[in-house]
């Protein structure tokens, strides 16, 4: 796959993951107004996946931002950041893009924004305070690849969907439970028992799935980003070095979920058990192989 249909590939599968989302709302309303026998429950349903994709579409990059802390900084406050995310920009045929910080301690960094020219970098104080100037020009080269090979609109809208699927998840089993089995217990009998049924495996299955699909669009991009950032810079050793850096500190991320974690360069959960069940990234070792591998 060459960068150009990678591009392709990045737009198609962010509009099927809103129509899937679509499609998956407006059955879960209609399971909650055929169980509760309210038709309306139907139609908020609909209006409500469509306010979500408005917004996941036009604002899911604000509520990254917000959910990380991150903050815009001028380019008086760090002015070598600024050349290096600027000479890294006329290189690859970018717009500048914002640039905000994360007060973690972690080495760690992420793109987002829906196109080139809404374009955000944020890193995080650990990278600025670990990695050298070689190394971090890799790191911003590696993001700066996710806006050029159009990574960033998948990466966030796929943060707001899927964690309003889970929030959506949750309040459905809490209604059954709370509000629905004691409201209609012997009601309608088996066809009351089969919608109970249906919306329980629905509201069990839909946090996996959330996850299935973070997994799906995470892997193969990361390899994608690595060798563009590395052509960007003409000096793979760079990001190399940063990721093995990156790798080995073992300081925890605060406001790392599993809803943003895909976003980072590197995963963000540095060995928290269950957590690294669900990685959202390629092995380290593998990228860090790849890119000493490159012939440039």
């Amino acid at each position: 796959m060459t960068i150009y249909t990678h591009a392709e590939s990045n737009i198609r599968k962010t509009w099927v993951l809103i129509t899937l989302f679509l499609i998956f709302i407006i059955g879960l309303g209609w399971v909650f107004s055929q169980y509760f026998q309210n038709p309306s429950i139907l139609i908020y349903a609909v209006i409500f996946s469509l306010v979500m994709n408005i917004i996941s579409f036009w604002y899911s990059d604000k509520i990254v931002l917000g959910i990380t802390r991150a903050k815009p900084i001028e380019k008086r406050d760090n002015p070598e950041l600024y050349r290096i995310v600027e000479n890294l920009c006329i290189t690859a045929g970018l717009p500048t893009p914002k640039i905000y910080i994360t007060p973690e301690a972690q080495p760690n960094a992420f793109a987002t924004g829906r196109d080139k020219d809404h374009a955000v970098i944020a890193v995080t104080r650990g990278l600025l305070e670990k990695l050298d100037k070689q190394e971090l020009e890799g790191v911003i080269s590696h993001e700066l690849s996710h806006v050029g090979n159009k990574d960033m609109l998948l990466m966030t809208v796929v943060v707001v969907l899927v964690g309003f699927v889970s929030l959506i998840s949750d309040w459905f089993m809490r209604s059954l439970w709370w509000g629905g089995f004691r409201r209609r217990g012997g009601e309608e009998g088996q066809a009351g028992s089969i919608l109970a049924l249906v919306g329980i495996i629905l509201a069990v299955i839909s946090p996996i799935v959330a996850i299935l699909i973070q997994l799906a669009i995470s892997r193969k991009r990361e390899f994608l980003a690595d060798a563009t950032g590395a052509l960007l810079t003409r000096y793979p050793e760079g990001l190399a070095r940063a990721l093995e850096k990156i790798a080995a500190d073992k300081t925890l991320m605060k406001t790392a979920s599993t809803a943003t974690a895909h976003l980072y360069i590197a995963n963000p959960f540095k060995g928290k058990g269950f957590l690294t069940f669900f990685m959202t990234h390629p092995p380290i070792e593998d990228r860090i192989k790849a890119l000493r591998e490159m012939e440039i």
